[in-house]
């Protein structure tokens, strides 16, 4: 080989060597007990604080947090448990009940275990990685810890490859679930698909019912199917009430219905969310009295 070629061969590999994803790996397990997958670095990113709500100010969902919380306490302690969709109306704590299961399941005494040493790891996939999901779960095979894989906002607009990973993932495929993983999803759709869809691949199939069923396989690959819906008026006082009082905000109860139910006009709805946001609104303007 002519010696002023291999200088050009070398750099070209090593300039293809560093485009190449790197082997995933486990690499700082042990630093937290969240972490975001970033499959394109091949690595689970720790996240030190995970932002959650405590599990006693999410109002007016008691049965599903109890289902969520049982379930995912039995898988804390090794029992069996099931992959979890939780579907409904916006903004009614879906995602932030399956982050306040995460921190009760991690309490030790009542107190938040060492960081690092809880009994359950959160780790957060995108929607858009969803394809990656089998590379995530076989890496999280070889660890000793338990995993909840959690996708917030899972939907999809076609039958596309990431659906037929998660799908396979969820129940199929000859190696199966990894024993210490568990999947939680949230969805404002009940079966993850637009009710249009579902329609359309109906009224163009010779067997309607087939068609159909194959369109909502999905969502009944989860064992725990957990349905939220938009609150009463009651109910979003509760919430307010209950966030009221755990910052201890200096007003009466009266002039707090009053503006909770203002700010839930202009915004067009009762909710959760909206309860949490009117707090953070009342909780700024009191702070900055005089």
């Amino acid at each position: 080989m002519d010696q002023t070629t291999l200088p050009v061969l070398e750099r070209i590999a090593a300039a293809l060597e560093r485009l190449s994803p790197p082997a995933p790996s486990l690499a700082g397990l042990e630093q937290a007990d969240a972490f975001i997958w970033h499959p394109g670095l091949g690595r689970l990113t720790p996240v030190a604080h995970v932002a959650h709500v405590e599990m006693g100010l999410l109002q007016g969902i008691d049965r599903q947090r109890q289902m969520l919380l049982d379930n995912t306490l039995h898988f804390a302690h090794g029992l069996p448990a099931n992959n979890a969709m939780l579907w409904g109306a916006r903004g009614m704590g879906k995602s932030s009940l399956v982050k306040a299961a995460h921190a009760q399941a991690n309490l030790e005494g009542g107190k938040p275990a060492a960081l690092g040493k809880g009994r359950l790891v959160l780790v957060e996939i995108q929607r858009e990685d969803l394809s990656t999901l089998p590379d995530l779960l076989a890496l999280l095979r070889e660890s000793p810890r338990r995993f909840i894989v959690f996708c917030d906002d899972l939907s999809f607009e076609r039958e596309d490859a990431d659906y037929k990973a998660l799908k396979s993932v969820l129940d199929g495929g000859i190696a199966g679930r990894p024993p210490n993983v568990l999947f939680y999803a949230t969805s404002n759709r009940r079966h993850l698909m637009p009710r249009e869809m579902i329609e359309n691949e109906s009224s163009s199939a010779i067997n309607t019912s087939e068609a159909t069923e194959e369109k909502v396989s999905l969502s009944d690959r989860f064992g725990l199917w957990i349905g939220f819906h938009n609150c009463a008026q009651d109910t979003f006082m509760d919430m307010v009430r209950a966030y009221a009082k755990e910052r201890g905000l200096p007003i009466g109860d009266k002039d707090l219905v009053r503006r909770a139910n203002a700010w839930s006009l202009s915004r067009g709805g009762r909710s959760g969310r909206v309860a949490f946001q009117f707090i953070e609104d009342l909780s700024a303007e009191l702070s900055a009295r005089p």
